[in-house]
């Protein structure tokens, strides 16, 4: 099943260190609002590296994660990357870590769901690169990359959205990510 993604409107909300990030988005028939937009940021060192610009699209505005991370309602979280330091593998090992938080190490459950999801990231990944990891009622999760209208993978069902959606919104140890789901849950962080 394909999904036609389109900025509806124009006009952007926000900047995020240099990153245009739109007001509204639409899927099908349905618009999507800008809920909050973030740095990830990585500690390498001494020193926070600018790793990609995080943003929360949802049908409601809403600050409460338990809410999002919960709901059987369409929304998307689009990641932009914004150095060439990030790698597919280090991506995705990322990503594990964060599904193993997001389900206090409980991923037996939907692991079949996550390796679907990983396998989105296995080609190479490039500075400027865009995903767009879509959640659709009644349907399921699809990651489209660089504005692709075919739907890299299709994971049916709402099995993995909980754990998914909490990997950028749920209780995370590392303060950089801590940051960052503060930002998804509040008007954007905006930096030029």
């Amino acid at each position: 099943m394909m999904f036609s993604l389109l900025a509806a409107s124009m006009s952007y909300a926000a900047v995020v260190d240099g990153v245009d990030v739109p007001e509204k988005l639409a899927v099908g028939d349905t618009e999507l609002l800008l809920n909050g937009a973030g740095m990830r940021e990585k500690r390498l060192g001494p020193i926070n590296k600018d790793i990609y610009v995080a943003s929360l699209y949802l049908t409601t505005k809403t600050s409460d994660p338990k809410t999002i991370i919960d709901a059987d309602e369409t929304m998307m979280l689009r990641i932009k990357i914004v150095t060439s330091l990030i790698t597919s593998e280090k991506f995705i090992n990322h990503t594990k870590e964060g599904f193993i938080e997001a389900t206090k190490g409980n991923t037996a459950p939907i692991q079949k769901e996550i390796d679907a999801f990983l396998s989105a990231f296995a080609d190479d990944i490039k500075d400027g690169d865009l995903f767009e990891i879509l959640y659709t009622k009644g349907v399921g999760v699809q990651v489209f990359k660089n504005g692709s209208k075919e739907a890299k993978i299709m994971i049916p069902g709402i099995a993995v959205k909980p754990a998914l959606f909490g990997i950028w919104l749920g209780d995370r140890t590392e303060k950089n990510l801590q940051s960052l789901a503060k930002n998804l849950l509040s008007s954007p962080e905006i930096k030029k």
